[in-house]
């Protein structure tokens, strides 16, 4: 009777254990996850501040032009053109040195380098070395939230549809395998090789050059029309040619790829099962195809969404897009490192966000996925 009364007392005690033991887990793993992403967060920016500096050199670009730009001053100024020259000298010697301090190249790369760092990572983005936004700021968190909403409507347009035209007609290719459609789009997707620029190149060529049915680039009108509806308009329809460049050069592939996936699931013995039932074709691709795919078809889509920040920088400046890539391309020409940390800081954060957002989304999508669990599946 002990023994059986120490069972029972002991059964109700595991519960709170047991929670506790869960909260344990997801908060040791959430830590340790969102540490990791951090840590990969600053190598990333670091590397960019690096590589964007070019090590130090862009440096000592900068310090030539102060030199360059206060010698011309200085020589060019009337009041002190009767001084003699050593005293002109001590001058120029003076203000660049000065110019120098303002701007912090009076000390080493590594200690900049590193306040770079900790500016970037907390988001004090600071001011571009000669970019302006349209108002004239050089203020970088301004010029990035210009351009932004130009990048999103184009990208995230196109990249949308492809997402879902894309997924749609792989799952209706997946039904009939083998059939004259799925041939021609197995047989097309090596065009996607072709990057969305050389697609733009041809389209210009054709509907502009040549047909002059859309204009050749830019986003609206000049002048801009100032009635709405003829602004929405106008935009649309200088959307047309970048958005048909970037379907044609990814919608093939990206069929096919998706095709392929929805047929490695199709094959799977559950899935026959359901299908000798009796169970209708729609049913059966909403339960046993696109249930187990959706956390690969979710990641997929975070991924998208994420893009949609880097735009693209070839691309936008063969169309004369006013985007986020095509300031991108601008600012490594002119060296300017505030604009390019920026943006890369920017991406980082989203990316980190977005892969740590999965793994929980994953854990409600799929049953079989244990945050901070040993095996990760149970």
């Amino acid at each position: 009777m002990a023994e059986s009364s120490l069972t029972f007392d002991s059964v109700p005690a595991e519960k709170p254990a047991r929670g506790s033991s869960t909260l344990v887990r997801v908060g040791k793993y959430t830590l340790v996850r969102g540490i990791t992403l951090f840590i990969t967060v600053v190598i990333g920016v670091y590397l960019t501040v690096l590589i964007a500096n070019m090590g130090g050199y862009v440096d000592d670009i900068r310090r030539g032009e102060i030199q360059e730009q206060v010698s011309i001053r200085i020589m060019n100024d009337p009041a002190l053109k009767n001084l003699p020259v050593e005293e002109r000298r001590k001058r120029i010697a003076e203000e660049v040195a000065l110019e120098e301090r303002r701007l912090g190249l009076d000390q080493p790369f590594l200690i900049r380098s590193f306040r770079f760092l900790r500016n970037a990572l907390t988001l004090h983005l600071g001011r571009a070395q000669l970019m302006t936004s349209d108002s004239g700021s050089r203020q970088v968190r301004l010029i990035i939230l210009e351009r932004l909403p130009t990048t999103l409507l184009l990208f995230g347009t196109s990249n949308l549809l492809l997402f879902f035209i894309s997924l749609s007609i792989a799952l209706g290719l997946s039904r009939k395998y083998g059939s004259l459609m799925d041939r021609v789009f197995v047989a097309l997707s090596p065009t996607s090789a072709a990057p969305g620029w050389f697609y733009g190149i041809f389209l210009i060529l054709v509907f502009a050059a040549l047909l002059h049915w859309l204009p050749f680039g830019g986003m609206v009108d000049a002048p801009p029309p100032k009635d709405p509806l003829a602004y929405l308009l106008s935009v649309a329809k200088h959307m047309v040619l970048p958005v048909a460049a970037l379907l044609l050069s990814a919608i093939f592939v990206s069929v096919y790829s998706w095709r392929t996936f929805f047929l490695i699931y199709s094959s799977e013995d559950y899935v026959e099962m359901a299908r000798a039932k009796g169970l209708p074709d729609r049913m059966v691709e909403r339960r046993y195809i696109l249930r187990p795919t959706l956390p690969t078809i979710i990641t997929s889509f975070a991924l998208t969404l994420i893009s949609l920040w880097t735009g693209a920088p070839i691309f936008e400046t063969i169309f004369n897009w006013p985007g986020l890539g095509r300031t991108l391309f601008q600012a490594i020409g002119l060296f300017d490192t505030a604009v390019i940390v920026g943006s890369t800081v920017i991406f980082a954060y989203l990316l980190a966000a977005t892969v740590f957002l999965l793994d929980i989304i994953y854990a409600l999508v799929d049953p079989r996925v244990r945050i901070g669990g040993s095996g990760g599946r149970s």
